[in-house]
């Protein structure tokens, strides 16, 4: 519900704050007075299309004008707040503004967040609908017309709906096994020679780390052997332990020629020569000892000279093969399985596929069924709504119009979860006229009063209904048709928020609240106000509409007699 309006700078409203309440508004003045500016500024606030005119003459700045809506909980436009990312609070006031400048650029906020006129524009679509001489939005919207029918009705689409989820889930299916069958040729050889070079490479869970360490260890391994090999070939042939054995011969043969030489056995040279040999022999027998471990430790490592050269082989075939498949080693052997099952689904999926498509064509029967369950659902629901749209016209001043509701078949592939239907409301103003859309046919006069026979037809099944404006509907008409207009305005206004601008008293009786538009200035200025009226200033206001310029007696007491 629309709670407050709030003007500044438009056209020649200097300044305005309206407080609006529920159930039905009216708007009456002078022609000229000013009421259109009001409508117009709160299109403003909701989006509509404005340019430099509506900014005041001598307007210090820019034009602005600021809707404050009181909304329920659950309404829609916090779903589509949520999907915009803009803040809001479910038990606070929506406030959308706009300012206008001279220039003819806008900036449009909602909850004081900036964002865009377009955001404005679908917040209104969802708050308030415009019923008028020249702008119906909302009932001219054919795409509005199925789900009003359905609401009306009270035809429910959560069969059709599942149907079409399962013929979708079904034609999907069947897709995806075409799709498979059409690329099994040549997936299937890709996919052969892929999986027969991962069978002969046999990669195994871990293997990659494995090799690796196991050819840190294997590196390490070999050096050690270099180095004992160099080790013993130190110490044996013409190395350490040849010359130890000569020096030890050596010094024998010295020591025997001292002693031949008459040098005491037991003098300091022989003894001396002696002690050498002793030395040069022990040295001897621990360098063949140590020759004989180090042969002991070589053998110890029982190495293959060969196995070192067989890992790198095997972690080198197997980093290949990860980057031909694009992926990481330890994946190989998922990569196996996954091409095998893939050749498995292949070589099955000529019977899934006919498995499929019969599935797909039961499920399209389902679906069909359903659809045209519904279609005729609504084929009657549409015949009780243009039973019930003609029985408002004619005391709208319509009887020789005709409404009907439209509802055509949709091609097999526009068919959807909420049918196979086009539904279009179409009118014929005059017999024998052919049908067609109610903006193409109607007047603006026309326009406004078959909106508002549909509205008062729809009231009460549509749920709960945006702020409705009804601008001049009862334009060109009086007497018994301007009351019944009246009438119809009062009962949409029981469930529903509705403001109309009417020049009728009969109308303007059955106000819950009536605002007075008037101008007031000199010649050098120009001011619209507005007057919220008390029940005498109304009764006066619609003796004024009854009577004219000069308001009698008589007319004061026709407008007590309207008001009731």
């Amino acid at each position: 519900m629309l709670i407050g309006l709030s003007i500044r700078d438009v056209v020649l409203i200097e300044s305005l704050d309206l407080a609006i309440g529920p159930g039905l508004t009216a708007l009456t003045g002078e022609t000229g007075a000013g009421k259109s500016i009001i409508l117009d500024a709160l299109g403003l606030a909701t989006g509509a299309r404005a340019d430099a005119g509506l900014v005041r003459r001598g307007a210090a700045g820019h034009a602005s004008a600021t809707a404050i809506f009181a909304l329920p909980a659950d309404h829609a436009a916090f779903a589509y707040l949520d999907d915009k990312g803009l803040d809001y609070a479910r038990d606070e006031d929506l406030v959308l503004r706009r300012q206008l400048s001279p220039d003819g650029r806008s900036r449009a906020f909602v909850n004081d967040q900036a964002t865009s006129v377009g955001v404005l524009k679908d917040l209104g679509a969802l708050l308030l609908e415009v019923h008028g001489q020249h702008e119906t939005v909302g009932l001219l919207d054919v795409r509005t017309h199925r789900t009003l029918l359905d609401a009306f009705g009270a035809v429910g689409v959560g069969a059709v709906a599942s149907a079409w989820s399962g013929w979708r889930a079904a034609r999907e299916k069947a897709a995806a096994l075409r799709d498979l069958a059409d690329r099994a040729a040549v997936e299937t050889e890709e996919l052969t020679l892929r999986l027969s070079e991962l069978d002969r490479l046999d990669p195994r869970e871990g293997e990659e780390t494995q090799l690796a360490e196991e050819r840190a260890l294997l590196g390490s391994a070999e050096k050690a052997l270099a180095d004992i090999s160099a080790a013993s070939e130190a110490l044996g042939g013409d190395n350490l332990s040849g010359k130890l054995a000569g020096a030890f011969r050596a010094l024998e043969r010295a020591r025997d020629r001292a002693i031949q030489a008459g040098a005491p056995a037991d003098g300091p040279a022989v003894s001396r020569l002696a002690a050498a040999c002793e030395a040069v022999d022990r040295a001897l027998v621990e360098a063949q000892e140590a020759a004989a471990a180090i042969d002991g430790a070589a053998e110890a490592f029982e190495f293959e000279p060969d196995r070192l050269e067989k890992a790198e082989e095997r972690l080198f075939a197997l980093r290949g093969m990860a980057r031909k498949l694009n992926v990481a080693v330890e994946l190989l052997p998922d990569k196996r399985a996954e091409f095998a099952a893939k050749l498995q689904a292949i070589e099955t999926s000529g019977e899934a596929l006919l498995e499929a498509e019969r599935e797909a064509a039961d499920a399209r029967d389902a679906y069909l069924f359903a659809a045209q369950a519904l279609s005729a659902e609504r084929r009657a629901a549409g015949d009780r709504l243009a039973a019930a749209v003609e029985a408002e016209l004619t005391p709208l001043k319509l009887e020789k119009a005709r409404f009907r509701v439209a509802v055509e078949p949709l091609d097999e592939d526009r068919a959807g979860p909420t049918g196979a239907d086009r539904v279009a409301f179409e009118i014929s103003t005059n017999p024998g006229a052919p049908f067609g859309p109610m903006e193409a046919i109607a007047s603006g006069g026309e326009l406004a009063r078959f909106a508002l026979a549909l509205k008062a037809a729809l009231a009460g099944r549509e749920g709960p209904q945006p702020l409705m404006i009804f601008d001049e509907v009862d334009q060109g008409v009086g007497g018994a048709v301007a009351d019944a207009v009246g009438l119809r305005l009062k009962r949409l206004a029981a469930n529903a928020q509705v403001l109309v601008v009417t020049h009728s008293a009969q109308v303007a009786a059955r106000a819950d609240a009536h605002w007075r538009i008037a101008k007031s200035g000199d010649d050098t200025s120009t001011r619209t106000r507005v007057e919220p009226l008390s029940p005498a200033q109304r009764q006066e206001e619609i003796a004024r509409m009854l009577s004219g310029a000069e308001v009698t007696e008589a007319a004061r007491a026709a407008a007590k007699a309207l008001i009731g």
